[in-house]
């Protein structure tokens, strides 16, 4: 799904650190980032500083250039890592739970949900954090387009799955990233149509530029990932890509064994050798490890809400563990637990290895100080400026929505550097409410390493089918004909 519809669908130098204790027990903290008032308001902030710890927030909506205070994220969260072997403490030995199909239910979720301008998205109360949520997806997207074009030959096409394509929030980003071939996918029909109007909206701006850049083919297909095998919609099914990408919506297939084996059929079997499967998806360590702190079956604050269906906290399924999430006025969606050391034994079964598994928070440090990232945080206005420039309310209300950045401040007085006052002095941030539905997910990265036959395993209970031979076609044409296909 694109950041739009799915909001939840986010060792710096300097770290502010929030001492008042989250909502949730262990709960990681905040960051911020410094800017003054003095200086002009900027539309790019590569040039100005950061100080983050654990997390970073980008400058800044009616804001000036920013140094960010982050805060530092408990690591303990990931150091009780679920084993594979094990199936892991948090984990029953029942492979699943019964339940009713979601398919539909989700299908209509995201079919109703409504475009919203500019304006309503900016008065959001999640605004900067679907911002950050995006800078990530971003950043991760420009990593792997990266390592792809390093290893092409010189005019090689790179072409792109888009898994759960929603309404074509990452449409740009494949334009950026000059990509050659696009086929997009989404269980919402409604979606497909928005995103290949979106689409043929951009072919149409750039037929109409002074000097026209080349725009990728693109190919729109409706279709459930979970229960369909994509390879047989395709329009040529020997169709090979560098990158699949599933960016919040890898978790609706562990609604049971069969559905998360067919969405990962799906994602890996058409990538040619090398290429790489991203994705950003709730961390289930971190949603059982709050579960836990919390007194009953839910947690949450005024920003997201977490509520499992599961009968026992202690008895995870690795299958069917559901929980509905919601977001302020984005999402309100069954999911399902993803026992990540599975999805590794499982893609493995298609020739993939584990590149990274990184928490938003790990992944923002890394990248922050990467290339545009920077810049990217502040053009995207992804961090909130605090203290808000005049005439203008900060997001959240709660009285400790912003200590971090508030105790990042009385520790920083002066600027080091060239004794500007502490008055003229702002910080970019997340509240700590947003700072926690953030540091629900992670981002990872597979890559193909060999080109293999699937065997089936003990999880199998009948051979993979067989590949159907079909003769292929040259190009992915966009059309305005529907094919079945998912989001």
């Amino acid at each position: 799904m694109s950041e739009s519809e799915v909001a939840h669908k986010h060792e710096p130098e300097t770290v502010a650190t929030n001492d008042n204790k989250p909502a949730v027990d262990n709960a990681p903290q905040c960051e911020t980032v410094e800017t003054h008032d003095s200086e002009p308001v900027p539309t790019d902030v590569s040039h100005t500083e950061s100080a983050v710890t654990g997390h970073e927030k980008p400058a800044c909506k009616n804001g000036s250039p920013t140094k960010t205070a982050v805060t530092t994220v408990d690591k303990s969260a990931h150091k009780d890592k679920l084993e594979t072997d094990t199936a892991a403490a948090n984990y029953s030995k029942v492979k699943s739970l019964p339940t009713a199909d979601l398919t539909e239910t989700v299908a209509k979720h995201y079919n109703q949900l409504q475009e919203s301008g500019l304006e309503e998205r900016t008065k959001s109360r999640i605004f900067y954090m679907r911002n950050f949520n995006n800078w990530i997806k971003s950043m991760a997207i420009n990593d792997i387009l990266t390592r792809i074009g390093q290893k092409k030959s010189h005019g090689a096409e790179v072409s792109v799955l888009d898994l759960c394509s929603g309404k074509g929030g990452d449409l740009l980003k494949w334009r950026k990233g000059q990509v050659d071939r696009v086929v997009c996918t989404d269980i919402a029909g409604t979606s497909v149509e928005q995103s290949e109007g979106r689409y043929k909206e951009m072919l149409d701006r750039a037929s109409h530029e002074r000097r026209p850049q080349k725009i990728f083919k693109a190919d729109f297909i409706t279709a459930d990932c979970t229960k369909q095998r994509l390879r047989d919609l395709y329009k040529d099914p020997e169709l090979k890509f560098d990158l699949v990408s599933c960016q919040f919506s890898f978790h609706y297939g562990f609604e049971s064994h069969q559905q998360a084996k067919q969405m990962i059929q799906n994602a890996c079997e058409c990538l040619r050798p090398g290429g790489y499967f991203l994705g950003t998806t709730p961390d289930s360590n971190e949603l059982v490890k709050r579960l836990r702190a919390s007194e009953d079956m839910s947690f949450g604050n005024e920003v997201y809400r977490v509520e499992f269906e599961t009968p026992d906290k202690t008895q995870l399924p690795l299958f069917g563990a559901k929980y509905n999430f919601h977001l302020e006025g984005v999402v309100d969606c069954p999911e399902f637990l993803v026992h990540f050391p599975l999805v590794e034994k499982m893609a493995a079964e298609y020739g993939m290895k584990l590149v990274y598994r990184k928490p938003f928070a790990d992944f923002f440090a890394e990248h922050i100080r990467k290339g545009d990232g920077r810049g990217l945080i502040g053009r995207m206005q992804a961090l909130e400026p605090y203290p808000p420039a005049e005439e203008v309310d900060l997001l959240a209300k709660t009285s400790d929505a912003y200590t971090h950045a508030r105790s990042y401040l009385d520790a920083h007085q002066a600027d080091k550097q060239d004794g500007r006052p502490f008055a003229n002095t702002k910080v970019g941030t997340l509240s700590k409410d947003e700072w926690e539905a953030v540091s629900l997910y992670l981002v990872f990265a597979f890559q193909k390493v060999e080109e293999t036959a699937r065997v089936p395993t003990s999880l199998d209970q009948a051979p993979a089918r067989k590949r159907p031979v079909t003769d292929p076609e040259d190009n992915l044409e966009p059309s305005s004909k529907q094919t079945r296909t998912l989001s």
